[in-house]
């Protein structure tokens, strides 16, 4: 086992090419670290949420949370008719309000190995009520 250790340490000092600045430099062409990840999901860009609350609920202080899977091209841009309700709030109120403000989120596309594509992911929109702390009653 350590003539190994020593012939694989031999060979990674070979293969790495030390700079000017006494840093080792790992060969072109090699991939990322396995701590990082090459999939990047779409980023939202809205600066203001698009989402309606609707105001009976809001003013009996319900809120809740409703998760959206959507599916966005490699522009960023949503699918027509891609939006459903993955997981509902438990009020279809909030659950419609959340369909209806999808066509209106903006996205950076996802990546993968540093090119946009096309993908699918699930978006989380949250109905809280500053008076009652969001949780429902």
């Amino acid at each position: 086992m350590r003539r190994f250790t020593v012939l694989a340490a031999a060979l990674l000092a070979i293969a790495c090419d030390k700079g000017q600045t006494g840093i080792m430099k790992l060969p072109d062409g090699t991939p990322p670290p396995a701590d990082q990840s090459s999939d990047l999901p779409p980023v939202a860009l809205n600066a203001q949420t698009p989402v309606e609350y609707p105001p009976a609920l809001f003013d009996q202080g319900i809120g809740g949370t409703v998760i959206l899977r959507l599916y966005a091209d490699t522009a960023g841009v949503l699918v027509n008719d891609s939006t459903r309700v993955q997981e509902s709030s438990g009020y279809p109120a909030l659950d419609s309000a959340a369909v209806a403000a999808a066509p209106s989120l903006l996205f950076a596309p996802a990546r993968h190995d540093g090119r946009p594509v096309a993908a699918s992911f699930l978006q989380p929109i949250y109905f809280r009520h500053p008076g009652v702390g969001g949780t429902t009653p």
